[in-house]
């Protein structure tokens, strides 16, 4: 079986991060997981599928899983050009397995499509079995068929809540025993559809027995900023504790929980580190510093008396006296003294749709952020942006912009007396 993995999309919802392919949890790339659950399983013939934007990183990355790394050339032909792009590398009718690289899924659902292959079906896609209503693309099937269980007659695109065909909800986890029929049917799809690839399944379904896998373990799909922080507390749970014996740890330094400390941390007088959380390779946490439920980058330095609490923070962070609340944050950036990430609003509703009442800004890479300014909740910064000190950033802001503003000061002469006496009383009170 050759394993196709999808990973050309820029990323457009979850900006500003530039590339959720490469985002860290726990030390290793979102794709050096994926490829981890893959090898895993025995799936070791794997096909990259990236764009002009990602192709060098995607090659370095896939050399240790011998892995093939191909360019989708127009990326505006969706998930259809990605898989069309892979054509003359199959042989014949080998299986031909579609992942993609931004759902994460426990081992299970590829042991589950594996194991679908000994069935007489033509072709298999992975159906989640959802509890509430979900804004995807369901699947109807037909219980009755003679052919199969869960033989799939139609994938209806976000139905309205109350008129699902089913429960089952379609995870790009495709198997297809006959990938030239497939990639026939590609060709003859409606290429001005957003739906290209979906149009060409249902016209394969009209002649072919297409059978749903059902799966009901863990899925997080990242679409948007927040998923981070979902992902991020999953990776808690399976990350286990350890500290690298090149950390070096002050005794006064308070750890609880279970913490991931890597190679040549260090963490000095009464800082404190309360799981779960992960502090990766080189970084700092300095004197009074809190980190909870978060998760720190290669080369950070979480400086004098800053807290930061359930953030996702990248590689190459600076902080000195700051508190970042709930906030995903990019590579290399760096808050002035003072400066702080909010994340929740004064009548404690859900931050726009995030569906979350916590959820603080949203940072890209290559980002300066003056002293004494505040970022609110929810708010998105682009890459290679500067922001200046003293402000309150309460709209988006694009990647590339230098932020400044006025604070007007108005000056008279002083007309207050000081009471000594009334001080003198005061103190007397202390």
């Amino acid at each position: 079986m050759k394993t196709l993995l999808l990973a050309a999309g820029r990323s457009r919802r979850v900006k500003p991060i530039e590339d959720k392919n490469f985002l860290k949890f726990a030390g290793r790339t979102l794709l050096e997981h994926q490829l981890d659950t893959l090898k895993r399983v025995g799936l070791t013939d794997i096909v990259i599928v990236g764009g002009a934007h990602n192709l060098e990183k995607l090659k370095t990355l896939a050399e240790p899983y011998s892995a093939q790394v191909v360019e989708q050339k127009n990326l505006d032909e969706g998930m259809a050009g990605a898989v069309l792009s892979v054509e003359p590398l199959i042989k014949g009718d080998e299986t031909l397995l579609v992942v993609s690289s931004n759902d994460i899924l426990a081992q299970s659902a590829f042991e589950s499509m594996i194991k679908a292959q000994e069935s007489a079906a033509d072709a298999y896609l992975l159906a989640y079995e959802v509890k509430e209503y979900f804004p995807g693309g369901y699947l109807k099937v037909d219980k009755h068929s003679p052919e199969a269980s869960l033989r799939i007659v139609e994938i209806v695109e976000k139905p309205e809540p109350g008129s699902e065909p089913s429960n089952l909800v379609n995870i790009v986890v495709h198997a297809f025993k006959k990938p030239a029929t497939l990639f026939a049917a590609l060709k003859k799809a409606d290429t001005q559809r957003d739906d290209h690839y979906e149009t060409a399944l249902q016209s394969l379904m009209k002649e072919q027995i297409f059978e749903a896998v059902p799966y009901s373990s863990f899925w997080q799909p990242i679409k948007f900023p927040w998923h981070i922080l979902d992902l991020m507390n999953f990776s808690f749970k399976v990350m286990g504790s350890r500290i690298h014996p090149s950390a070096q740890i002050a005794e006064t330094a308070i750890i609880k929980g279970d913490v991931v400390i890597e190679e040549d941390v260090k963490i000095y007088d009464h800082a404190v580190i309360q799981g779960p959380a992960y502090i990766g390779k080189n970084s700092v946490i300095a004197n009074n510093a809190l980190v909870r439920e978060s998760m720190i980058g290669d080369n950070c330095v979480v400086g004098y008396s800053t807290e930061i609490a359930r953030s996702f923070i990248g590689d190459d962070c600076w902080f000195h006296s700051n508190y970042v609340g709930d906030t995903v944050m990019g590579n290399d950036v760096s808050f002035g003294a003072g400066a702080i990430c909010a994340n929740l609003r004064l009548d404690e509703k859900e931050i726009g749709e995030s569906k979350r009442n916590k959820l603080g800004p949203v940072l890209g890479d290559h980002i300066r952020v003056g002293v004494q300014t505040s970022i609110m909740p929810g708010i998105r910064v682009g890459s290679n942006t500067m922001i200046t000190s003293g402000l309150v950033i309460a709209e988006d802001i694009e990647a590339g912009k230098y932020v400044t503003g006025k604070v007007e000061l108005e000056i008279k002469d002083n007309k207050a007396v000081l009471d000594a006496a009334a001080r003198a009383k005061m103190k007397g009170k202390l």
